[in-house]
């Protein structure tokens, strides 16, 4: 990945002032004198071990003091200009936290990407979403979605933030380790009163799944997992309830749909990830969690969350915008 990426990310960033970061969460290969060999210009942060896509970023970031930072993924091809496109946005519009760019595919480049698309967005039962990709189906790029806008969620595949703001905000939840952790964090910036947009000007492609396939076992458990933990963290207690009602039996639909498709390690991942669920919110770290984020919400339900369910609109009314 960093022979195949990182040329573009030096050719299209490395100006007077800004400053091209490889964080190294532990690899075992040979990634840090690749780096030091072939991309001189390119700092090191070296990591004593693999902290997760999140606590990695966090860890990375105590030492790093721009006013801007990018979190970019290794497989990640970026574009001529993408970078001054989203700068310029921050400076324009303060209240915003983070923003994304447009990401396709790097295979189908005239295809929005699975993990970001033209921007994130969420349902009111906590299911992700994007403009330009809903559940498995991903639109063709024919400018539909060419107007800048809020959105609920920035994808982590390439979200540009406020580095002040994301370290007030304590960072991505190292409880997560991977997936969802973007989400969480865009939802408790909204609620403190941020904002977080897309920048339909500029695109990068991403070839998704580097870390885990999209039908990894280990994936489907982080994603229902740390779905749970990010309504139970962000939630009101009115929504909360009826919404945790409603995820038990879909949760449980979607574990029979995958052992039915034969997928039984995908089933038991659900089972799994909801067991460990129920295990970590009773613990005081993420009963605190709750608490701080509840306390600190200016606006407890965001207006960017979507009244409509991807789920019903997807098999019952056939809709894929």
């Amino acid at each position: 990945m960093l022979k195949q990426f990182l040329p573009s990310v030096v050719r299209y960033t490395d100006t007077a002032d800004t400053e091209v970061v490889v964080a190294d969460n532990g690899s075992t290969d040979d990634s840090i004198s690749l780096v030091r060999q072939s991309f001189p210009t390119v700092r090191i942060i070296s990591l004593d071990r693999n902290y997760g896509f999140a606590e990695g970023y966090n860890r990375a970031l105590e030492q790093v003091d721009s006013e801007f930072t990018v979190l970019l993924n290794s497989d990640v091809q970026v574009t001529e200009g993408w970078l001054s496109m989203l700068l310029d946005y921050m400076d324009t519009y303060p209240q915003v936290a983070a923003c994304q760019p447009k990401i396709r595919s790097y295979y189908h480049q005239s295809f929005f990407e699975h993990a970001g698309a033209a921007g994130g967005m969420i349902d009111r039962w906590g299911y992700p979403y994007c403009r330009g990709r809903i559940l498995g189906h991903v639109q063709k790029d024919d400018n539909q979605y060419s107007t800048d806008i809020d959105i609920f969620w920035a994808s982590g595949a390439c979200m540009c933030v406020r580095t002040e703001m994301y370290k007030q905000a304590s960072g991505l939840d190292a409880d997560f380790f991977a997936h969802m952790e973007e989400i969480d964090l865009c939802w408790r910036w909204q609620c403190r009163g941020y904002k977080v947009a897309c920048v339909t000007e500029t695109e990068v492609y991403h070839v998704g799944g580097g870390s885990l396939a999209y039908e990894s076992p280990r994936k489907t458990y982080l994603n229902f997992r740390n779905n749970l933990l990010m309504l139970f963290k962000n939630l009101p207690d009115k929504q909360l309830k009826k919404v945790l009602r409603l995820r038990w039996w879909l949760d449980y639909l979607a574990a029979l749909h995958l052992l039915l498709t034969f997928k039984p390690k995908n089933a038991l991942a659900v089972w799994q990830a909801r067991r460990d669920y129920k295990q970590m919110v009773r613990t005081e770290r993420f009963i605190s969690k709750r608490e701080e984020n509840l306390y600190q919400a200016l606006i407890p339900y965001p207006d960017t969350i979507s009244q409509r369910s991807i789920l019903f609109d997807y098999y019952f009314r056939l809709k894929r915008v």
